[in-house]
């Protein structure tokens, strides 16, 4: 991930790191978060695991089409309500494994910048091909 162009700058230049959150359901099944894992590492004095949250658990992504994925997420995420202050004119990048049509990010980001985030930035590990999405 280190080695996109942008990614040093997008980085040096964030005041958050936030992973893209799993529902406690999924958590409890793979036993991790796999965005955390990678956020932790890319920025470890910035990465917050606990800012943003999932809402609810919804239906894997991947088996859907784009208009149900768009529809699949909305609602799914929230700020955590006595932290939302801290977004503020923040700059923030969500970083998660894997970005298939973007739906979930899209959705993170709106929470994000309804809760005053100035800029939000996305890095993931890997891009399913987008005409198969």
């Amino acid at each position: 991930m280190m080695s996109t162009p942008w990614a040093d700058d997008v980085l040096a230049n964030a005041d958050l790191v936030l992973p893209m959150p799993l529902s406690p359901q999924r958590l409890a099944f793979r036993g991790y978060n796999q965005a955390w894992e990678l956020a932790r590492q890319l920025s470890p004095d910035k990465a917050d695991v606990q800012l943003l949250l999932r809402t609810r658990d919804t239906p894997s992504q991947h088996l859907l089409p784009r208009h149900e994925r768009l529809a699949n997420v909305v609602g799914a995420f929230a700020v955590e309500p006595l932290r939302a202050a801290q977004l503020r004119g923040k700059r923030v990048v969500l970083v998660d494994d894997v970005m298939t049509s973007g739906a979930s990010l899209h959705s993170a980001a709106r929470v994000l910048r309804q809760a005053g985030a100035a800029h939000i930035s996305a890095l993931v590990l890997a891009r399913t091909d987008p005409l198969a999405s």
